[in-house]
C-alpha cells in the first residue's frame, strides 16, 4: 500500500540567539559567523499508510514535537522532504493545511481563552470557505456531539472546562476541516489517567468512523502500545528502531528501546530493581561522535565511539541502527 506521508531525511536547525552586536559584526565582516546550531531532528525518513497510526517515542527534547510540527506545516524544515499522497508537501500550503491537522499537548494554552466554543470550532472552517456562516451553529453542534459533548457548550467559554473537555474541544476543531491525517503531540499527557483512557478511545473511534491516519507522538509507552499501529523510537533526533507495536514490546532490538520498555511499569512485571538508563541525555549542541546512545549504553564498544550505525532492516519491517547487529 503506498504511504500516505512519508518524509525523507528531514532535518531541523535552530541557531542560538544573538546579541544585536554579534549579528551586526558578523554581517559586516568583523566577525566570523560560527553560530552554534542545535540540530533538533536529524535525517528522519517514515513512512505511514493510510488508516495507520504510527507511534513516535523518545525522552523529552529528542526531536519528537518538532518533527510532528515539521509534518503539520507549523515548521518549515532545513533539509529533506515530505510527501503526502504522492505530491510534494515539503513547503506548507492550503491544500496541506486542510489536509493535515495538530492536536496540541496542553489543552490549557492551545485553546484562545478569548473565543467561545463555537467560534474556536468553525473559525478556521468560514475561513477556507467550507461554511457558510448560517451553518455554523449546526456544524459546531454535529462536531462537539462527535468528540462526545453536549452541544449546549457551544457558547461558553475554554476556563469553563475541565481538562479532557478542553482537549476534545481541541479535537473537535482539528476535525472541523475535515483532514485526512492528524498529528497528536502528547495529546493525553497533561490529563488524568482515567481521562486519559476517554481520550484514547475517542481517537480510536475517530480513526474508525472517519478514517483518520495518526501520527502519535508520545514518551508514555503504554499508550502507545495501546493505540499504536507501529512504533518508532527517535533518540536525539535520530531515529534508532522502528517496527510493529508487538514486536517492538516483545523483543526490542536497540538497547536504548530494551531500556525504555525495562523501566517501563507494568501490571504483569515480577518485583525487580528499578535500573534506569545511565547518565543524561547528551546536549544536542555537542552530541557525542559515532552512535549518540554509547556514552549511556552498557553493551559500547570502541566502534560505538567513533562510527554512527545506519538504520537497517535487521528482520522483516524491523530496522534498527546499531552496531550490535553486524
Amino acid at each position: 500500500m503506498n504511504a500516505m506521508l512519508e518524509t525523507r531525511n528531514l532535518s531541523k536547525s535552530f541557531g542560538l540567539k544573538r546579541s544585536t552586536f554579534a549579528r551586526a559584526a558578523s554581517a559586516v565582516g568583523l566577525a566570523k559567523d560560527n553560530q552554534k546550531k542545535v540540530h533538533a531532528v536529524d535525517n528522519v525518513s517514515l513512512s505511514v499508510k493510510p488508516g495507520e497510526v504510527l507511534g513516535l517515542v523518545g525522552e523529552s527534547g529528542c526531536g519528537k514535537s518538532t518533527f510532528g510540527r515539521m509534518v503539520a506545516g507549523i515548521l518549515p524544515p532545513t533539509n529533506g522532504s515530505i510527501t503526502f499522497e504522492g505530491k510534494n508537501a515539503t513547503r506548507a500550503s492550503v491544500e496541506n493545511h486542510l489536509n493535515v491537522q495538530m492536536v496540541f499537548q496542553n489543552p490549557y494554552a492551545s485553546l484562545n481563552p478569548r473565543l467561545r466554543v463555537d467560534q474556536l470550532i468553525s473559525e478556521a472552517a468560514q475561513y477556507h470557505g467550507i461554511l457558510k456562516p448560517a451553518d455554523a451553529p449546526q456544524f459546531v453542534a454535529s462536531l462537539l456531539q462527535q468528540v462526545g459533548l453536549d452541544p449546549s457548550y457551544a457558547n461558553r467559554y475554554p476556563h469553563q472546562f475541565s481538562g479532557g473537555q478542553r482537549q476534545r474541544i481541541a479535537i473537535a476543531r482539528a476535525l472541523s476541516l475535515n483532514p485526512k491525517f492528524v498529528v497528536c503531540d502528547e495529546a493525553v499527557s497533561a490529563l488524568d489517567v482515567s481521562v486519559q483512557a476517554q481520550i484514547l478511545n475517542l481517537f480510536m473511534d475517530l480513526r474508525e468512523s472517519k478514517g483518520l491516519t495518526y501520527l502519535f507522538i508520545s514518551h508514555n509507552l503504554a499508550v502507545v502500545e495501546y493505540i499504536a499501529d507501529r512504533v518508532a523510537i527517535m533518540y536525539l533526533g535520530r531515529i534508532v528502531e522502528i517496527t510493529d507495536t508487538k514486536t517492538i514490546f516483545k523483543s526490542a532490538n536497540h538497547p536504548y528501546t530494551q531500556a525504555l520498555i525495562a523501566d517501563a511499569p507494568r501490571l504483569d512485571a515480577k518485583v525487580a530493581e528499578h535500573r534506569p538508563i545511565q547518565g543524561e541525555l547528551p546536549s544536542p549542541l555537542n552530541p557525542p561522535a559515532g552512535c549518540p546512545f554509547h556514552p549511556r549504553c552498557q553493551n559500547a564498544t570502541s566502534r560505538c565511539k567513533e562510527e554512527r550505525p545506519a538504520l537497517k532492516e535487521i528482520a522483516p519491517m524491523h530496522f534498527s541502527a546499531c552496531h550490535l547487529n553486524d
